[in-house]
């Protein structure tokens, strides 16, 4: 039996899109996060009777809270829009340590994904610090669990990827670079040619 794996806070990240933008761009991360919650509840009560306890249960009631520290940008801008228009937005929450391959050099993350609304936005403006959001969704309807890939934008914003000494540019994004893989552990000894 495999031992459970320890998630680390870190590893888990939200993505956000306003809904009506599904066909025009991929979710994005919200940058600078400090704190992530995921709170799937229902409540229940019991009633007493001469036969025993019959319980009772709620529907499902799902929040996410992401806090982050304030910044410009589109998502931030997005999440103003989303709550202030009352804009439905798409949520995913990545866990960026469970993880499959599902082909060669396709790996899959898993993923809460929801629907719903922003509820609340609110802004710390303290002077001696940054300026932090705190930004509550309240999901409709179920959340729903699986895979995504990550695209290539999506793992820049989280860790810069590796690019050779070469002009960047839109045919190639890597500089003449290629990253380093796990097959690569002992290969590329100098070969020396001791004729002469």
């Amino acid at each position: 039996m495999a031992k459970p794996q320890v998630v680390q806070g870190m590893d888990v990240v939200a993505y956000v899109r306003l809904y009506e933008n599904a066909s025009k761009e991929a979710g994005q991360l919200i940058p600078y996060q400090t704190s992530l919650s995921f709170d799937p509840q229902r409540d229940s009560d019991t009633t007493q009777t001469k036969d025993g306890v019959v319980s009772t249960t709620s529907s499902l009631e799902t929040e996410i809270e992401v806090e982050f520290v304030n910044n410009i940008s589109k998502v931030s801008d997005d999440l103003y829009d989303a709550l202030i228009k009352n804009k439905r937005v798409e949520i995913w929450i990545v866990n960026l340590a469970r993880r499959r391959n599902k082909e060669t050099d396709k790996i899959e993350y898993h993923t809460w994904y929801a629907q719903g609304k922003v509820s609340e936005d609110s802004n710390d403006n303290d002077p001696d610090d940054n300026s932090t959001r705190d930004v509550t969704f309240t999901v409709e309807g179920e959340p729903q669990r699986g895979w995504t890939e990550m695209p290539e934008e999506s793992r820049e914003e989280l860790a810069y990827v590796f690019r050779g000494l070469g002009v960047v540019s839109g045919s190639d994004g890597t500089g003449k670079g290629t990253a380093w893989k796990d097959a690569d552990r002992g290969t590329g000894a100098e070969t020396i040619d001791k004729q002469g």
